[in-house]
Formats: C-alpha cells, sequence, structure tokens
C-alpha cells in the first residue's frame, strides 16, 4: 500500500488504484491465467498506448513476476526499452520482447539524460530498481527534464523491505542516502532521530557510518544491516555501533537504526552543554583577558538576530575564544562557520573549546582581518566583536562581502565605537539599528538579594539589501 500511497498521492486515489489492480486480475483470470500462475508478457492484450511520454517502472528482485498488469502491459507496448544491463537481461529472457528494442542506458544520470533526446522509436519505456522515484532514477530525471515528461511506475523500495525485515515502522524515520549526503551532515541528523534508514555506498559502507556515529558520542541506537534484499543470499545482521563498525558487508545493503529506549537527549560528554546560551564559565578563557568573551545573554540576543539557517555559512571576526563561533556551529550544522582571530593565544584556546564542544564545522583561521578573510566564500551572517578603533574599519571591509540578504550583526561597549559604525553602516547604504542590553545578575548580601549591574552592551545590527528591495 506505500508504493500505491507515493505514487497516486492520497490514500483516497490509492484506493482506487487498488481496485483497479484487482480488476485487472479478475479480468485477465477470466482469460484463462491460473489463479497464482505468473502473468507473462505474452499474456497481456494490447490496449491503448502511452504516447509522447517516457514511462519509468519500477522492477524487483523478483522480476516479472512482481510486477503489476498495468506495467507488464506498457513494456510488451514499448517500441523502446531503456534500462540498466541487469534489468534489460531480465526482459530480455521473454520471447516477447525483440532484442532491438533494448537500448542499455549508462551509470551516469547526466548522460542518462542527455541520451533520452535521441529519436528512439515510441512508446519508450524505462526501467529502474525498486522504487524510481526514492533516491533512484526517476526523481533525478524529474527535477532535471520536467515532471511533465514521464510516468512513474513504482515497485516496492530496498528501503521498504528493510523496515519490513526488522519489523518495524518508517513513517518517522530520518531517511538518507549515503552516496548523495556529507557524513558530518546526516551524523548531526542521526543524533535526534528516533529511527533511520540509510543507503550506504562503496565509499560510506555500515562500518563507516558506525564509525563515524560513535566518534560523535551517538552510542544508543540498534543497528541492523540487511544486504541483498529479495535475493537467495538476503541476510540481515543485528547489533551495536561498535560491533558494526567491525564488519564488513556486501555493496547491496541498507541500515536501519532503531533508537534505544530511555536515553538521553544528547552524549555523555556533552551533559551540561547547550546548543547555544551557555555559561561563560564552559569556554576556556585566557585569564589576562577574563571577562572579554561576549557574555551569554549577549550571544543569546546576536545569535537570533544573526538568523542562521541549518546550512548558513558565517563569519566571527574577533572570535576570541570561539564562543560565538562554536554555538553558531551548533545552530548551523550542515553549514560552516570560520572564526578568525589574531592573538595566538586566544586561537589556541579556540581549537580547544571546538574540540570540547565536538564541532566540525567550524575552522578556526590564525590571522588579522580583513587580510584573513580574502580565500573565504561570502558569507551569509557576520559577527564582528572588538573594543578598539579598527572596528570601524574591519565593518566597512566586511560589507562588501556580506551576500545579498546577509546579516551583520556588531558588538561594541563605548558610545564612541555604537556611533561610528553605526554612521559608517548608513553611509554604506544600510539602515542600522541598536539594542543596549542591561544586564544585572543577583547578589546574596547579608541574607538579602540584591542585584548587581553589569556594564552595558551594544549590538548593533543591519541587514544588506538585495538590489532593487527596501530595507527590513
Amino acid at each position: 500500500m506505500g508504493t500505491l500511497v507515493s505514487r497516486f498521492g492520497n490514500r483516497a486515489r490509492s484506493v482506487h488504484a487498488v481496485y483497479r489492480w484487482l480488476r485487472n486480475v479478475r479480468h485477465y483470470a477470466k482469460r484463462g491465467c491460473r489463479a497464482g500462475a505468473a502473468l507473462t508478457l505474452s499474456s497481456i492484450s494490447t490496449g491503448k498506448r502511452l504516447s509522447g511520454k517516457i514511462t519509468i517502472i519500477g522492477i524487483g528482485d523478483d522480476g516479472f513476476e512482481g510486477l503489476a498488469p498495468q506495467a507488464l502491459q506498457l513494456i510488451s507496448q514499448a517500441g523502446t526499452v531503456l534500462g540498466p544491463s541487469a534489468l534489460l537481461n531480465v526482459v530480455a529472457q521473454n520471447a516477447a520482447i525483440k532484442a532491438d528494442r533494448l537500448r542499455p542506458l549508462a551509470a551516469n544520470l547526466d548522460e542518462v539524460a542527455s541520451s533520452l533526446d535521441q529519436p528512439y522509436e515510441q512508446p519508450m519505456v524505462m526501467l529502474a530498481s525498486g522504487d524510481p522515484l526514492f533516491y533512484g532514477t526517476a526523481r533525478y530525471l524529474c527535477e532535471r527534464l520536467g515532471k511533465d515528461r514521464f510516468e512513474v511506475f513504482p515497485h516496492v523500495s530496498s528501503m521498504q523491505l528493510a523496515f519490513a525485515r526488522v519489523k518495524e515502522s518508517w513513517d518517522e524515520a530520518y531517511l538518507t542516502n549515503l552516496g548523495s549526503q556529507q557524513l558530518p551532515r546526516v551524523v548531526e541528523r542521526v543524533r535526534l532521530a528516533e529511527k533511520v534508514g540509510a543507503f550506504t555506498s562503496a565509499e560510506t559502507p555500515p562500518a563507516a557510518l558506525a564509525r563515524a556515529l560513535l566518534e560523535a558520542g551517538i552510542d544508543y541506537f540498534t543497528a541492523y544491516v540487511c544486504e541483498n534484499l529479495g535475493s537467495p543470499d538476503e541476510r540481515v545482521t543485528r547489533g551495536t555501533l561498535s560491533e558494526i563498525a567491525q564488519q564488513t558487508f556486501a555493496n547491496l545493503n541498507v541500515m536501519v537504526l532503531v533508537r534505544l529506549p530511555d536515553v538521553p537527549d544528547r552524549p555523555t560528554h556533552m551533559k551540561g552543554k547547550r546548543r547555544f546560551g551557555n555559561p561563560d564559565e564552559c569556554f576556556l578563557q585566557s585569564r589576562p583577558k577574563r571577562g572579554l568573551l561576549t557574555q551569554s545573554e549577549v550571544r543569546v540576543i546576536a545569535l537570533s538576530e544573526m538568523d542562521l539557517g541549518d546550512s548558513s555559512l558565517v563569519w566571527d571576526v574577533g572570535a576570541g575564544s570561539g564562543s560565538l563561533a562554536i554555538e553558531a556551529a551548533q545552530l548551523a550544522p550542515s553549514g560552516q562557520v570560520y572564526a578568525i582571530e589574531m592573538d595566538a593565544e586566544d586561537y589556541n584556546l579556540l581549537l580547544e573549546n571546538a574540540r570540547t564542544f565536538g564541532v566540525a564545522n567550524l575552522t578556526p583561521i590564525l590571522g588579522e582581518a580583513p587580510d584573513a578573510w580574502h580565500e573565504l566564500p561570502d558569507p551569509d551572517a557576520v559577527f564582528v566583536g572588538g573594543t578598539g578603533r579598527a572596528v570601524v574599519h574591519l565593518v566597512q571591509s566586511v560589507w562588501s562581502r556580506l551576500r545579498d540578504d546577509g546579516r551583520l550583526v556588531v558588538n561594541v561597549v563605548s558610545l564612541d565605537n555604537l556611533t561610528a559604525v553605526e554612521t559608517a553602516l548608513r553611509d554604506l547604504g544600510g539602515e542600522p539599528s541598536v539594542l543596549m542590553v542591561n544586564l544585572s545578575r543577583s547578589q546574596e548580601q547579608l541574607e538579602s538579594l540584591r542585584l548587581a549591574a553589569a556594564n552595558p552592551s551594544f549590538l548593533i545590527k543591519c541587514r544588506k539589501s538585495s538590489p532593487g528591495s527596501s530595507q527590513t
């Protein structure tokens, strides 16, 4: 039923699809097909052909026996049958298909897309494995050439089979393909998932994924590796991630992860640490400069105003020991954060703090801005912190590198720097706004509670407008 729902879009239409399929089966049974016998291409009568579109048909490891009558009919009517050599060999075994109608496809999807413009005999049918829209050929071709050029008839995908073999539902699982996704991004998504289904690859086999998860402190899943699903040598291996990390498996496999019950929401080494707004004491600081770190409450507001997305590219200019850069990296796990610091002692503390928090998407840079950022990609968001007059020059220099619709947040503590930065941004065509953050913290004194005020801090925020748009 899951395959039919993905084909027809909603439950009501899938019910009609089941009804039509059963009606066809009864029709062919009346014409002499034994109950339970496999339908062959020669037993299908010709009917109305689909013309002008390429029909993509998913085939499972059970070959023709697993195809619906409508799919068999479309293959029998095809003027050209395209597909991988392995699937064409299955078709070639049927006497109703002439060999000159079969056209093998290249493994490269770009070459496949280009080959579809050749003057093949119509109608055209393309064969694919499993569900062609689930990380398959049809998904790529529809995005590249347009959905109107194709009709898709899916088969059961190997992902469905894998979850069926381990007796787990997959309606809320995180599903991914390690052949097209970066491993660090997958690891971060797995961290909070209840269930995971992953197509592995030759470059990233199950053992490599298991090791990457363990290195990130993620050890709270039961792992299943389902090999050669649907074939005679099918095998399902269950184990801990540590056990899977030591084994090798067949290239054709799906890895399923099921979160153990009653486990913490973070690795042991991250207990007491937050995604953002960590207490200042969580970060190593150089003693002579202690207190110059961007305060926790100011960081929270600054990160909010930077408006970070999952894949944002961020610069932290004057990163110090890295508190803001580290939290930005945690808020943008699929992005990249560059932390620029010219003081060697603070730079080394930044490295140590980044290791403590386990942020792999943070790149520390030892150097003086603006020279240090010449080779960096343009940012979506920039944070500039500083106490000297150089902060104005840095703001002027970074503005030209900021992408359209990019966000700039500057933290200063003096009124002189506040007015100078605000004026500089207006001269550059921006419309800055200012926040004054004035904090008071409780203290006990003589059995009474009092509030001790901290020095005020200023945040100047400004969004760079796209050409032809207005500031917001």
